[in-house]
C-alpha cells in the first residue's frame, strides 16, 4: 500500500496527542510510502501510523482529527493551513477505501447467487425432482384407482364400457393372451370416444367397440392392444398424466393421495383426443414376436395398402411358422358381440 506519488515526502504542522491524558504537542507531519511519520519540532520521532489504518473523527470538518482506527485516544489534528496534507490524507485514505473489499457487498453477491440458485432450482429442477418421485412412491393400488377415476369420466363421454355375459370371458382370454393372465381384466371395450385404443395409470387399456366388431380375425385387434401397451411402457402412464397436469397436480397427489376433479377430467379429456405415439417398427416386431403373434394382419388394418407399414408385412416374426391362435373362433364371435347389438 503506497501514498500517490504527487503527495510522497508531503510535510505539515500538526497537533499530536499520544492518549487523552497527555499534554498536546506541535509536531511535524511526514506523509511518506505508506505510513505518517510524526516528529517532534528536534525531529525525534513520536510515531509511525500506517496510513490503511488512519480514521478521521470529525469528518468534512476543520481542523480535522485523525486517529489510529480503533484507538481514538491517540489524535493528530491538523489547521486550516495543513490543507494539502489533509486532502492527501483524505484521496489516499479513499483510494485504500476502495481497494479494500466490501463484507456487505461481497455478501449481497453471494446472497443474491444463493437465492438464484434456489430459485433456479424451483424454477428448473424442483418439477421434475417432484414428478419423478411421486411417479416413484405413488402405489399400485393408488394407480388403479386413479385409472378408474379417469375411466368413470371418459364413459360420461364415450358412453358405458361394453359388455354381455357371453363376452366376458372371451374378452377376459383375449386379454391374457396378449398382456399375461396378470391382465385378464385389463381390457375395457367402450362404444365410442376413444378413436382406437388409449391406456390408463393402473394398467387398464381402452378399445374402441370397432376393433372388436370389424375385424375378421381376432389377430388384428391384439396387435393393437399389444401395441397400446408398448405405448404405456414406454412411459410411465402416472408420469404421462402428471407432465400434462402440472406441478400442483403432483405435489397434491403427493401430500393428498388425491388428483383434483379438475385435473381429472382435463386429463380425461386429453386422453381421447391425443394423437397415439409413434413406436419404432423394430420395437414393434420383437413384442409381437415375443407375444407370438402375426404382423402382417395389424400392419394391413393400421394401412389397407400396406406401403406404409411394409417393414411390419416383411418382417412378419411369424412368417412360415404355426402360430399359437389368439382366440378360438367360437370365442372370438361371442367377444364380437359384446356391445350387445
Amino acid at each position: 500500500m503506497t501514498a500517490l506519488k504527487e503527495f510522497q515526502r508531503l510535510e505539515a504542522e500538526g497537533v499530536w496527542r499520544a492518549t487523552p491524558a497527555d499534554q498536546r504537542k506541535d509536531v511535524i507531519v511526514s506523509l511518506g510510502d505508506a505510513s505518517l511519520t510524526i516528529l517532534d519540532l528536534r525531529e525525534n520521532v513520536l510515531a509511525h501510523w500506517s496510513i490503511a489504518a488512519v480514521a478521521r473523527a470529525n469528518k468534512g470538518q476543520r481542523p480535522a482529527v485523525y486517529h489510529p482506527d480503533g484507538d481514538p485516544g491517540e489524535t493528530l489534528e491538523f489547521g486550516a493551513d495543513s490543507a494539502q496534507m489533509i486532502d492527501a490524507i483524505e484521496q489516499i485514505r479513499s483510494a485504500i477505501d476502495k481497494s479494500r473489499a466490501k463484507p456487505g457487498k461481497l455478501r449481497f453477491m453471494i446472497t443474491g447467487g444463493i437465492a438464484a440458485a434456489v430459485l433456479a432450482g424451483i424454477v428448473f429442477w424442483l418439477p421434475d425432482a417432484l414428478l419423478r418421485h411421486t411417479v416413484k412412491v405413488v402405489p399400485a393400488v393408488k394407480r388403479v384407482e386413479i385409472g378408474d377415476a379417469l375411466l368413470t369420466r371418459i364413459t360420461r363421454i364415450s358412453g358405458q364400457a361394453c359388455m354381455t355375459r357371453d363376452a366376458r370371458e372371451p374378452l377376459r382370454r383375449l386379454a391374457s393372451r396378449v398382456l399375461g393372465p396378470a391382465q385378464r381384466g385389463a381390457l375395457v371395450v367402450l362404444p365410442g370416444g376413444v378413436a382406437a385404443t388409449a391406456h390408463l395409470p393402473g394398467g387398464r387399456i381402452l378399445v374402441n367397440r370397432s376393433l372388436i366388431e370389424d375385424p375378421e380375425e381376432p389377430d388384428v385387434t391384439a396387435g393393437y392392444v399389444l401395441t397400446e401397451r408398448l405405448r404405456a411402457l414406454t412411459q410411465d402412464p402416472l408420469e404421462e398424466m402428471l407432465v400434462q397436469t402440472g406441478l400442483w397436480s403432483s405435489l397434491r397427489l403427493l401430500t393428498t393421495g388425491e388428483m383434483a376433479d379438475i385435473d381429472l377430467e382435463r386429463y380425461s379429456e386429453y386422453l381421447l383426443a391425443r394423437t397415439p405415439a409413434t413406436l419404432s417398427n423394430d420395437v414393434i416386431i420383437a413384442a409381437f414376436e415375443t407375444a407370438e403373434l402375426r404382423t402382417t394382419p395389424y400392419a394391413y388394418a393400421v394401412d389397407i395398402t400396406g406401403e406404409t407399414t411394409l417393414p411390419l408385412i416383411e418382417a412378419d416374426p411369424m412368417k412360415g411358422k404355426s402360430a399359437r391362435p389368439v382366440l378360438s373362433d367360437s370365442d372370438w364371435l361371442r367377444l364380437q358381440g359384446i356391445c350387445g347389438e
